[in-house]
């Protein structure tokens, strides 16, 4: 049971480190889609007459401004900036999270290389590539808003609108103060309205994120049940260029980062998910920097208007709990959850009253670690006995260990055992039982440190300024592999012990230590605060309760 304990972990820890999704390869990479020949989505249906039909007469008027302005939106939480050339988005920043420059400014959840080559938020996917580009990039949108010049403060309706006599395209966007919004978007050509889908493209999140492309995610949920599509399953199989269609109706759909996510819920209108991948080229040096970009659309299957809601900001589960329907599942907390929520909400408690969330996970670790004690004195215990009995316990397996597994006498073996153990009073698996009790508690801490964005940029002490990156100089995991030594150490195994399991508890800290390298200081600090209160409480134990002589137990036996 202790084996099968300490392996359930290490594989755990072990898939996650050395198994992540492998990265698409770089050779039969196809070059990358402009804007201007994006491929047609297979869910529009393909507007009837497509080009052709300019050749009819203009019966629709031509709407188009004289100029491109850029139009600011503000309010406590974000600053968007709106082009009237396509009626994009062309940077999205929140005011209350910040990026790694230096100095440190607002994090904008726009990749502005990306977006550049491959399009813009809030662009349109129409079913003909070239109808798409004209809306998309040359088009030249006239702009109204309740409120005067290209600096406007939330809440704001603001309306686009364009028309180059056969082709016009509304976009209406009402902002909120807080981080949803809705948007309206209709298409028609020649007066009859077609399908159109609002685009997410050049990516999202972080710019540190496009180091790591798996953590950024397409999402969708449908029946209440999230779905998440890493940036290998996106596309058409054996063309990721290819939008892939997702039918509806949806519950929602968007895409995320580790701390940030943009996610498309229905206003009266059901949709459908389009998601694809693209190449990013810098555009600087001409090198190709081989990283997908993810991206994805909403729209109807039919033609007419489309309405959704839209919220794009922080993964905190607050603020998440709060939309409708919920987007607390996208804090990724697995089967842990029901343990993983309750941990987060006392941290977030304890912060309250101690400002250095690093102090706040060491003083919570510490709470959390004295209320578990019972249970390791339960283990304690229970281990102590184990460790009287290995001698006897290892003269009944001499005498039967000429015998194969397969011998019946080697079930006369099991019962001189058992018999052994009901005369102690022993349970067999007495000792790992309370450490199955303990797992959850390890997991859900892995869980729910790894994602809370609670702990972006929040420095603890000296060279520890982001307690969600990895120690840059590595002391909080090497502190962790030998604090664990020495706690594996000072806790009692039978003194027949297999050597080869000995050996392996010994190296365990090692290969603990190596897989921790590259985990979150928040993490690295949880488990190394443990250990240390671990090796206390194990110092105090082996202190006061020694093991028992054999005497006692021979006297029992006689």
């Amino acid at each position: 049971m202790i084996l099968f304990v300490v392996f359930s972990v290490l594989i755990f820890l072990l898939w996650a480190h050395f198994f992540p999704p492998p990265p698409v390869p770089q050779n039969p990479a196809p070059a990358p889609v402009a804007p201007a020949q994006s491929s047609v989505a297979p869910g529009l249906p393909a507007a009837a007459g497509g080009i052709a039909a300019s050749a009819s007469s203009a019966s629709v008027p031509i709407v188009e401004a004289s100029s491109e302005k850029i139009v600011t939106v503000e309010s406590p939480v974000y600053r968007v900036e709106l082009s009237t050339r396509g009626a994009v988005v062309r940077s999205w920043k929140l005011e209350k999270y910040l990026d790694d420059q230096k100095p440190p400014r607002p994090l904008d959840l726009v990749n502005q290389d990306a977006a550049q080559e491959l399009g813009w938020p809030f662009s349109l996917m129409l079913s003909d590539p070239q109808l798409e580009a004209r809306a998309n990039t040359a088009a030249l949108y006239q702009m109204e808003a309740a409120q005067p010049g290209t600096l406007l403060s939330a809440p704001v309706e603001i309306a686009f609108h364009w028309s180059d006599g056969h082709l016009s395209i509304t976009k209406k966007l009402n902002f909120t103060q807080d981080y949803d919004m809705t948007a309206e978007v209709e298409a028609s050509l020649d007066g009859k309205p077609i399908p159109a889908a609002i685009a997410w493209r050049g990516g999202f999140g972080d710019k540190t994120v496009y180091k790591a492309p798996q953590l950024v995610t397409v999402f969708y949920q449908q029946n209440g049940k999230l779905n998440l599509l890493n940036y290998r399953k996106l596309g058409m199989p054996g063309n990721q260029i290819q939008p892939a269609e997702q039918r509806g109706p949806l519950d929602l759909a968007g895409i995320e980062d580790q701390f940030f996510a943009a996610a498309f819920l229905p206003a009266g209108t059901e949709f459908s998910l389009w998601d694809w991948t693209q190449w990013h080229h810098y555009v600087s040096g001409g090198q190709n920097a081989g990283d997908p970009v993810a991206e994805m659309a909403v729209g109807t299957d039919a033609a007419g208007p489309l309405h959704v809601r839209l919220f794009v900001g922080p993964k905190d589960l607050a603020i998440l709990s709060r939309q409708k329907p919920s987007l607390e599942a996208l804090i990724k907390f697995g089967w842990t959850g029901i343990i993983a929520k309750p941990l987060l909400f006392a941290l977030q408690w304890l912060h309250k009253y101690i400002p250095n969330f690093g102090w706040a996970i060491v003083i919570f670790t510490l709470a959390l670690t004295m209320v578990l004690f019972p249970i390791r004195m339960w283990t304690f215990r229970s281990a102590k006995k184990m460790q009287a009995v290995a001698p006897e316990i290892q003269s009944i397996q001499n005498r039967y260990k000429k015998y194969s597994m397969s011998d019946p006498r080697k079930r006369k073996m099991q019962e001189e055992i058992m018999a052994v153990y009901q005369r102690e009073g022993i349970n067999p698996i007495g000792s790992c039982l309370p450490m199955l009790v303990q797992i959850p508690f390890f997991v859900a801490f892995y869980s729910m440190l790894g994602g809370a964005i609670e702990l972006r940029h929040a420095p603890w002490i000296l060279w520890i300024h982001d307690l969600s990156a990895k120690d840059p100089y590595y002391v909080l995991p090497i502190s962790m592999a030998i604090t664990m030594y020495f706690s594996t150490k000072m806790t009692p195994m039978p003194a027949t012990a297999d050597p080869a399991q000995q050996k392996m508890m010994a190296f365990m800290p090692l290969m603990m230590g190596f897989l921790f390298l590259n985990f979150s200081s928040g993490l690295n600090l949880y488990y190394c605060t443990s250990n240390f209160v671990n090796i206390a409480q194990q110092w105090y134990l082996n202190r006061t309760h020694p093991l028992p002589s054999r005497s006692k137990f021979k006297k029992k036996k006689e």
